[in-house]
C-alpha cells in the first residue's frame, strides 16, 4: 500500500501488446489504472508500456490465414516491450494468443496467457462447460479449445451462422466502437442457443463484446469477460513484490 506523504509502492511495468483493436488497447489502459489506484489509492496509476501494432496489417494476416507472419510482427514487438522494460507481457486480444507459442518462444519475461486466467475463473465458479463468443478465429481454434481442455474445461461455440454473425458484428462494429441494439439482441440470442448445448457459463472472448454485454442481460447465467480477468491477474502481478 502507499501513502503519498510517506513511502511508495512502485507498480512494476506491465508491458501491453496492443493495437487489436483500439478499442481493446484502451480497455486495457483504462482497467489497469483502475486496478492499481483501487489498491493504492490516491493519485497511483499503473506503469504501462504499450506498444500498439497496425491493426490492418493484422486483420490481413487473420483474413488469410497468415499465422506465422502474425506471429513474427506480434513476436517482434513484444521483444521491444521488454527491451522497454517490461516485467512481463500481456496481449490485449483474445484471437492473437493464437500465436502466444511465438511470443513466448521470443522473450526472457513472463507472458501471461489470457485462457489461463479465465480458467482459473471459472474453476472457482464451479463451472465444467462454457461457451464461447468470439471472431471465428477464436471460436473454431484449437489453441482456445485445447488450451481450456488443458485445464478441464470443455467448450462449446455457436453453429455456423452465429459464428459468422457474431465474428461480423465484432469486426464491423465492435472494433470500431459502435454498439447497436440489434446487434446486443443477436448475441443474446446466440447465447441462449449455447445454453441449450450445455454451456454452464459464457466467455466472452473478444475484449470488445464487453462493451455490448453486461452480466445483467443475463442474470442467471455466469459470463467470464476475459479481459477484466486478464487485467485483474496483470494489476497482481505489477503489485507482487518479488521476482516471479
Amino acid at each position: 500500500m502507499s501513502d503519498e506523504q510517506g513511502s511508495v509502492t512502485e507498480p512494476r511495468t506491465v508491458g501491453v501488446l496492443g493495437g487489436m483493436s483500439s478499442q481493446s488497447t484502451i480497455e486495457y489502459y483504462r482497467l489497469l489504472d483502475e486496478g492499481v489506484n483501487d489498491a493504492l489509492g490516491g493519485h497511483n496509476a499503473a506503469n504501462v508500456l504499450i506498444r500498439s501494432v497496425n491493426f490492418a496489417e493484422i486483420v490481413r494476416c487473420i483474413r488469410d490465414e497468415r499465422w506465422d507472419d502474425a506471429g513474427e510482427r506480434l513476436a517482434a514487438a513484444a521483444r521491444e516491450l521488454e527491451a522497454g522494460g517490461a516485467a512481463f507481457v500481456v496481449l490485449a486480444t483474445n484471437t492473437m494468443h493464437r500465436v502466444a507459442p511465438h511470443i513466448v518462444r521470443e522473450l526472457s519475461i513472463p507472458f501471461v496467457h489470457i485462457v489461463d486466467v479465465t480458467a482459473d475463473a471459472i474453476h472457482d465458479a464451479g463451472v465444467g462447460t462454457v461457451g464461447v463468443l468470439g471472431t471465428q478465429a477464436t471460436m473454431e481454434g484449437a489453441f482456445y479449445r485445447d488450451r481450456f481442455a488443458d485445464h478441464g474445461i470443455d467448450v462449446v461455440v455457436p453453429e455456423r451462422r452465429s459464428r459468422e454473425d457474431v465474428d461480423e458484428i465484432i469486426f464491423e462494429e465492435l472494433t470500431h466502437g459502435h454498439i447497436r441494439a440489434q446487434s446486443r439482441q443477436r448475441y443474446l440470442e446466440v447465447i441462449d442457443d449455447l445454453v441449450g448445448a450445455g454451456a454452464e457459463g459464457i466467455v466472452l472472448g473478444c475484449t470488445e463484446i464487453t462493451e455490448l454485454l453486461e452480466q445483467a442481460d443475463r442474470p442467471g447465467m455466469p459470463f467470464f469477460d476475459t479481459t477484466r480477468l486478464h487485467v485483474e491477474r496483470a494489476v497482481e502481478r505489477s503489485l507482487e513484490t518479488d521476482n516471479r
